[in-house]
């Protein structure tokens, strides 16, 4: 049962506008998932079958319409996605999709550099017929934009169809959005925040310092992904102000 102590925050519920969870699952079992299920479903928007694991993944199917079953909106990792397009398999990607029972996809370019045209035209397809997610920003290290290129990227993949769009930072987070270190881009996710809405991008932050900083900044209903299955219970109390790293954020609101 839950209590709401003076000055938690007011989080939103399900179906959420804001304050968005996604949780990347890298090969939970059907057991697992549905453990994962009855503890934090509620707590849940967007559940990512990272990478492509889903094609290792015994029971793939099963394990979507358990999460789907649940109101969580399941895809498959970006990475996936991009390793069909590279071989001209783009139907058979599609034909995969369908045969899984998702319904969403997420459009990125984060392992090899893709026409910026291209990935708009994709978006375009494929948003007629399923809830598209785009990711911007590349997981090599050496590709860097700059955070005007960011904007241009991030606000022509949602004019094209894309829901939300995804900041990457890889499950290491330390890339894209962040430094090598793991450490903050202040001054692009500024940026981003002021000229795309932070409403409309969904932060990758897979360090638990990372989650913190983002609700210290932007408060309880941040959007935030790449999550561990594990860490799903713990995320909701630094939202509400219950660990340590966000204890005084929300005590001023008594």
């Amino acid at each position: 049962m839950m209590i709401k102590l003076p000055g938690m925050p007011d989080r939103s519920s399900r179906p959420r506008a804001n304050g968005l969870t996604m949780v990347m699952d890298k090969g939970l079992s059907l057991r697992e998932a549905e453990d994962l299920v009855s503890v934090a479903s509620e707590y849940i928007d967007y559940l990512k079958l990272g990478f492509g694991t889903s094609l290792f993944t015994p029971d793939a199917a099963a394990k979507v319409k358990t999460y789907e079953s649940a109101g969580l909106r399941v895809y498959l990792g970006g990475t996936l996605f991009e390793a069909f397009v590279i071989r001209g398999m783009f139907d058979e990607y599609c034909s995969l999709v369908n045969q899984l029972g998702v319904s969403t996809i997420e459009v990125s370019d984060g392992s090899f550099e893709m026409d910026q045209d291209d990935k708009l035209e994709y978006i375009r397809k494929l948003s007629g017929d399923y809830y598209v997610l785009s990711e911007v920003g590349s997981k090599k290290k050496d590709v860097v934009y700059s955070p005007g290129e960011w904007v241009k990227m991030m606000v022509s993949e949602l004019e094209a169809g894309s829901q939300k769009v995804i900041a990457e930072a890889r499950e290491s987070g330390t890339t894209g959005i962040y430094n090598s270190d793991g450490s903050i881009n202040k001054q692009l996710i500024d940026r981003l925040s002021e000229e795309v809405g932070f409403d409309r991008i969904l932060w990758e932050a897979p360090q638990k310092s990372q989650q913190a900083w983002f609700i210290r900044q932007f408060g309880a209903n941040v959007n935030l992904g790449n999550i561990a299955p594990a860490e799903i219970i713990a995320l909701e109390a630094l939202r509400n102000g219950l660990r340590g790293d966000t204890f005084f954020q929300f005590l001023q609101d008594q």
